[in-house]
């Protein structure tokens, strides 16, 4: 496969064109942003990890109905890729109450909630990715009945799967972001899964085993990003 033109950069990676204009290249970055990018800096081979965590992740996911953008793993840093219209929708699950739902809503960081949470962020930095509700999707165009319906039971289904998972690593899953797209018509999870887009604490201890350990300065970042992905690969 041909890696032509640069599409794309992100935060975290760049997309590339290839011979095949229903696929594209995904190449995972080492830069770190937080705070709505207001935070930047750099983890040693946090691409890497986030690469082969995310392919492993999404083959799970494959297995157990959830269709995905994952085409195969290329390189430790590039993967290809179904090319996917995505939805402007950042899609949250949370099963115990951390970081800005904390401080929003006034509950203690680590208290586990009565009911699973879906939330849903609108994609837009300039706004800074407000909260948004299902009457808003709708009317702003952002999605269809049909299509939210379907991100909401993909959703609840990958909580359910990576849960299960993460517990027989050592990790409990927090909450999680994650994006969905348009392949051919029909709702594919794309992105990524990684210790960027999750929080996982440590079932033993709650050391906390993800992007935090950046956001709030508690060190030990790369060996961290390194320990999930050794967990993982178990």
């Amino acid at each position: 496969m041909e890696k032509r033109e640069q599409l794309y950069e992100g935060k975290a990676k760049k997309v590339f064109r290839t011979d095949d204009p229903e696929l594209l290249i995904v190449s995972y970055k080492d830069d770190a942003t937080a705070f709505n990018g207001q935070k930047k800096g750099q983890i040693a081979d946090k691409g890497v990890v986030n690469n082969i965590m995310s392919n492993i992740i999404f083959g799970i996911l494959a297995d157990a109905g959830v269709p995905t953008h994952l085409v195969k793993q290329l390189s430790d840093r590039e993967t290809l890729v179904k090319k996917v219209t995505i939805l402007p929708l950042e899609v949250i699950i949370r099963n115990v109450a951390a970081g800005s739902f904390s401080k929003r809503y006034g509950v203690d960081e680590g208290s586990l909630l009565a009911k699973t949470v879906l939330e849903f962020s609108y994609k837009n930095d300039e706004l800074g990715d407000p909260l948004i509700n299902d009457d808003h999707i709708l009317a702003l165009g952002l999605a269809t009945e049909r299509q939210l319906a379907q991100v909401r039971a993909y959703a609840f289904k990958v909580n359910e799967v990576m849960k299960e998972f993460f517990l027989t690593r050592g990790l409990k899953l927090i909450d999680f972001k994650i994006e969905f797209g348009l392949c051919d018509g029909e709702i594919i999870l794309a992105d990524e899964i990684s210790p960027d887009t999750c929080r996982l604490w440590d079932v033993k201890t709650n050391e906390k085993m993800d992007k935090d350990r950046f956001r709030r300065d508690l060190g030990n970042v790369e060996e961290t990003y390194r320990a999930v992905l050794d967990r993982v690969r178990a």
